[in-house]
């Protein structure tokens, strides 16, 4: 599995609900390291298909943030809301293979599903989907259609994927989900009409060619429902390294939907440099370019794992 024959193309994908902070600098650091460590492309792509939590003029403020660090997209940007029609043409052959299905169900309604299987809630733990609104169980039932999901287990039987499904991260090692029981049958155009994350960047993804995702820890677990669409979609499977995360005082992930402050770049080699230790990386050099040299070179040492391709 993965795409290591293909030229490098990298990418980062930040979401404008806000600005970077420390920890998305430490994703777009390490995927602009990577990028430069394999003599590849790196890109940018702003993910903005949630259009209600985006922050107006956050995108271009994110692009200047990047810029301020050396970290320049060597292709035009990419913004998923000019996307749609690339979304809806892959939701259309899902359904046309028999691998996508109207669901009406809400929040309660799960929860009632497995409270009459007699399955207690567990805290801080999502239920799967418990397949309520599947053609083989009777399907939307009188209800109205609200969101579109994903038939894994059709999916994982039509194609042969082994079960549990596994992968390798760069970083992590050997990691194994059962998809189907784990997270259920996912949901790939959301209620509201707006596509789902999973979709979006899998479509995506394919579409720039991408062979290398680094991106942040905490999208790990999305790494095995991806693998099932790019399956599902006949796409190439990247590789994957999961950067690590960066804490707030209270152990937490940082993050904008908790409250982490934008990356103060009045001073970029210092941002910088915090990002770099994070990453296992060594002090800066004199200013913000020989610091990047230095950085791509201490990073193709430890994590070009293909020197074919470097």
């Amino acid at each position: 599995m993965g795409n290591s024959g293909a030229a490098y193309r990298g990418r980062f994908a930040p979401s404008p609900t806000g600005l970077l902070h420390a920890g998305s600098l430490v994703a777009a650091l390490a995927s602009w390291l990577d990028a430069r460590a394999h003599g590849g492309v790196w890109l940018v792509r702003i993910e903005d298909v949630d259009r209600p939590r985006c922050v107006q003029g956050a995108d271009t403020a994110i692009l200047a943030q990047l810029h301020a660090c050396g970290l320049t997209p060597d292709e035009p940007v990419v913004w998923q809301s000019h996307r749609e029609t690339a979304y809806a043409a892959a939701l259309q052959r899902l359904i046309d293979a028999g691998w996508a299905y109207p669901c009406g169900c809400t929040r309660q309604h799960i929860e009632l599903a497995w409270r009459a299987r007699g399955v207690p809630r567990e805290r801080h733990t999502a239920r799967p989907y418990p397949g309520t609104c599947r053609p083989d169980n009777g399907g939307l039932r009188g209800r109205p259609a609200r969101a579109w999901r994903l038939h894994v287990g059709r999916v994982i039987a039509d194609l042969g994927l082994p079960v549990p499904l596994a992968w390798n991260d760069r970083r992590l090692g050997r990691h194994a989900q059962d998809v189907e029981s784990t997270v259920g049958d996912f949901v790939l155009k959301r209620a509201d009409g707006l596509w789902a994350y999973q979709l979006a960047v899998v479509v995506d993804d394919a579409a720039q060619g991408i062979t290398d995702i680094v991106r942040g820890e905490d999208l790990a677990d999305n790494t095995p429902r991806q693998i099932v669409l790019q399956h599902a979609l006949g796409v190439p499977t990247p590789r994957y390294l999961h950067t690590p995360l960066v804490l707030g005082d209270n152990g937490e992930k940082l993050s904008k939907q908790n409250g982490a402050r934008p990356v103060v770049l009045d001073d970029p080699l210092a941002a910088l440099a915090a990002a770099a230790a994070v990453l296992g990386l060594p002090p800066p050099a004199q200013n913000v370019a020989a610091s990047l040299r230095a950085w791509s070179e201490a990073w193709r040492e430890r994590w070009v794992v293909d020197p074919g391709i470097a």
